[in-house]
């Protein structure tokens, strides 16, 4: 009975050991494919896209210089064409260096927003930005998802809205930061309340960083015309 025993708990043993190799290489497994399609969307990005922001960056530093030398004025809409092309190539640039890591975080947060903000107003859209609260560090997540979303509805404002100025109003709280984006333009609408964006991909990526969080997000017309984008982010204050 000892013997029988013995050879039992030995059997058990190395069930359980197989098992937790199954299950160890299937974790293997599947953060290698992971690993492995990030990097073939980060080389699709590179081949895709880096080449053709940097002709525009170049193209715009040029056209800014010429006009400098000839003694005009630069337009401000050339001047920010130079500006967002030079970010674009670093936010690409951090994004594939994500994307080729095992670490997430795309290096975008709220501690960028005072360029995003001097950028759109240099391309002639006049924007104000109130925070009230008491405003603290959030968690890598909740500040770039925040950015995003103003980096977005100040996008929309631009496209859709017409002459239009917008305002961003980040309110803290223990628990939350609240992000809202307004804007008194007379852009059209769609029936669903958003505005059109080509493929209608802007809304929709916010709506995803927003759930991904846990948070909420409303976008829609505004009672007496312009358009808000409002959103509710969890972001424990850290204890």
């Amino acid at each position: 009975m000892v013997v029988t025993l013995r050879i039992w708990q030995l059997h058990v043993r190395e069930v359980e050991q197989r098992a937790e190799e199954a299950e160890r290489t299937r974790d293997e497994a599947a953060r290698r494919r992971a690993m492995e399609e990030r990097l073939r969307i980060a080389r699709e990005l590179h081949d895709s896209l880096t080449h053709s922001i940097s002709v525009i960056q170049v193209q715009a530093g040029v056209a800014v210089h010429l006009a400098r030398k000839r003694g005009e004025d630069v337009p401000p809409a050339l001047l920010a064409i130079q500006e967002a092309g030079a970010d674009a190539v670093r936010e690409l640039r951090a994004t594939l260096g994500v994307l080729r890591s095992e670490e997430d975080g795309d290096g975008s947060g709220l501690g960028q927003l005072d360029s995003l903000v001097a950028r759109a107003r240099t391309a002639g859209l006049p924007v104000t930005v109130t925070v009230t609260g008491e405003e603290r560090p959030l968690p890598p997540e909740a500040d770039q998802a925040a950015y995003r979303i103003v980096q977005e509805a100040l996008t929309n404002v631009s496209r859709h809205a017409g002459a239009a100025s917008a305002s961003v109003h980040l309110h803290y709280t223990p628990e939350a930061l609240s992000v809202r984006v307004d804007d008194d333009g007379k852009g059209t609408v769609t029936p669903a309340g958003a505005r059109p964006s080509g493929p209608g991909l802007g809304l929709v990526g916010m709506r995803e960083r927003v759930s991904a969080l846990g948070g909420q997000l409303h976008a829609g017309p505004r009672d007496g015309g312009g358009f808000r984008v409002r959103a509710e982010l969890p972001a424990r204050a850290p204890s």
